[in-house]
């Protein structure tokens, strides 16, 4: 382009001005049409082949039928037990290891993060393999125990599914609770246990009431995502015959005809009530401000002495160990060398083999779908930190009028269910004469998309830290905007972007409930294999399949602690 032509245009001489304009476009075709596109077909009905009419009737199939109210009770229940029974796990937890004088409980720290990596298909897939009534092998070994003439527990029922969703989601209210037991002010508690109060009572009339906002929001937050989630529902409700609203969604989608009108009014439903979830979460942590105590540098908070009791906090760390992180990946490792599913017997010990993973060896969906997740997470944590870093410094750094729409549409994806985001996204593609639909590529969309929001928390808390005097220098020694940003402030960025990028990339390789609308035979990615060679029976191969995967997560997490070193994830 002519330098005259160049100067006479202010958006080309300076990229600060057009690149709020290109990110607004960008988080707007990414985070705002799929979701106008998904309002629209929520109304239409096709009458005639690519004829549509407006209609309230989708509406009144979707929440006037005789299911409206088992399936509104069903979401409403799971999510509300799996969110009390997760919070309860995770703040018992985070209070041992980090409050208390229990043994070890250093040692658990790492180990309670560990189901973290383990992807939900996975995990359902374990305790499906432990619990179910016809052949669980921990329901098998009690019934041959105690002489029990029938199973004691039984993974397809609400019970099921709110035990398994919720051990998976223990991780994340104990690194919440974590935080907010290091933040406590030990002054107020050590003015209680002065004042003659006992350990039990200062730890129920003190520690819990300065506890009571952050574990609203942290409630909050497990109901939202409990909703949205489709992993279990999929895999234990439907066969159990016990349906949520992902799960109606799903069905809407993969009966023949696909009512697609029906889906969307299901999901429209489903984003009005996660949008309500995650509202009252952000409001809830912005009043728990009037619950902040001062500390100074020197803080650290005190730990209650348990005495004998310290033996049974250090039994429940055992107990969780052993029944949450290692019993789920056992019986996975196990059922990976079995040619059939099999109990633990000195018999079955012999028909232990390398078949399975030698089948994956040669088995073209395999790689290929492996293919798929590879590239998918490497393309979408890259494009996603990008795309986030550059909208974080306009948030923060460009005092640009009008900055804060940015931060606005990157943090609207939270709001939107993975299975919601995958309806919008076929109405949209549908629609447009774009040719992604069915390929890899709107895969990517999804993940990025769904991921913006984690990578902004990554990139705004490290561009915070990053201050203004090193780009103003960096401009008055003769640096371009480009030039500062590429040599100053990425530079700067790279421990949030590296903690961000390794996030997404995990979330990314193992996704699911954006997928399982998405994905087709071309563009399959090993979540959705996991998912539909186990309605196949394939089970051992599956447990192979799940082996793989955890196994390379894991590698992926060690190799993040040795590029990175000590960078904080942030998962919420």
């Amino acid at each position: 382009m002519p330098r005259s032509l160049r100067a006479g245009l202010p958006l080309l001489r300076d990229p600060a001005l057009f690149i709020p304009l290109v990110g607004t476009a960008v988080l707007v075709y990414l985070a705002v049409l799929p979701l106008f596109m998904l309002l629209i077909g929520s109304f239409q009905m096709e009458v005639a082949p690519r004829e549509f009419v407006l209609t309230l009737k989708n509406y009144q199939t979707a929440y006037a039928s005789e299911y409206t109210y088992s399936t509104f009770r069903n979401s409403v229940v799971f999510a509300s037990g799996s969110a009390a029974l997760t919070f309860a796990l995770g703040a018992i937890l985070a209070w041992l290891v980090e409050r208390t004088n229990t043994p070890l409980r250093v040692v658990f720290i790492p180990i309670a993060v560990v189901p973290l990596i383990l992807p939900g298909v996975l995990e359902a897939i374990a305790w499906i393999f432990l619990l179910s009534p016809k052949f669980g092998y921990m329901n098998v070994a009690l019934m041959r125990l105690f002489g029990l003439a029938s199973p004691p527990f039984n993974v397809f029922s609400l019970p099921g599914m709110i035990w398994v969703h919720s051990v998976g989601q223990v991780p994340l209210a104990f690194l919440m609770m974590v935080a907010a037991f290091k933040s406590m002010d030990p002054s107020l508690e050590e003015s209680a246990m002065m004042s003659g109060a006992g350990t039990w009572q200062t730890l129920r009339r003190v520690t819990l009431r300065l506890l009571m906002p952050t574990s609203a929001s942290v409630l909050l937050i497990l109901f939202v995502r409990t909703l949205e989630s489709f992993e279990t529902p999929a895999l234990i409700g439907i066969p159990a015959r016990i349906f949520v609203y992902t799960s109606e969604i799903y069905l809407a989608f993969n009966e023949y005809p696909p009512d697609y009108g029906r889906g969307a009014a299901l999901a429209v439903g489903l984003l009005v009530l996660s949008a309500a979830g995650v509202w009252l979460y952000t409001r809830s942590t912005r009043e728990g401000k009037r619950f902040q105590t001062v500390t100074g540098k020197a803080f650290r908070p005190r730990q209650f002495d348990l005495g004998a009791w310290r033996w049974l906090g250090f039994g429940f760390l055992m107990a969780y160990f052993l029944i949450v992180v290692l019993l789920p990946f056992l019986v996975m490792l196990w059922a990976s060398f079995l040619p059939f599913f099999a109990t633990p017997t000195w018999k079955a010990l012999e028909l232990l083999s390398l078949e399975n993973y030698r089948y994956l060896f040669h088995f073209a969906p395999f790689r290929q779908a492996m293919w798929n997740s590879a590239i998918l997470a490497i393309m979408s944590a890259s494009l996603a930190m990008v795309l986030t870093s550059l909208i974080a410094w306009i948030v923060y750094k460009s005092r640009l009028p009008g900055s804060w729409l940015l931060d606005f549409l990157a943090f609207v994806p939270i709001t939107v269910p993975g299975i919601v985001l995958g309806m919008a996204l076929i109405l949209l593609y549908v629609a447009f004469p774009l040719p992604i639909y069915g390929t890899i590529w709107v895969l990517l969309i999804a993940y990025v998309t769904r991921y913006i929001p984690y990578g902004m928390r990554s990139s705004s808390g490290a561009i915070l830290q990053i201050h203004s005097e090193l780009e103003e220098a960096a401009g008055t020694s003769g640096a371009s905007w480009w030039q500062t940003f590429r040599r100053v402030t990425l530079p700067l960025l790279r421990p949030g972007f590296v903690a961000g990028w390794i996030y997404i990339f995990v979330v990314s390789f193992r996704e699911f409930s954006t997928s399982v609308l998405l994905a087709t035979g071309e563009s399959r990615v090993l979540s959705i294999l996991l998912f539909t060679m186990f309605e196949q029976g394939q089970v051992t191969v599956v447990a192979a399949i799940g082996i793989v995967m955890i196994l390379t997560l894991l590698a992926i997490v060690a190799v993040f602690y040795k590029v990175s070193g000590r960078v904080g994830i942030q998962t919420q």
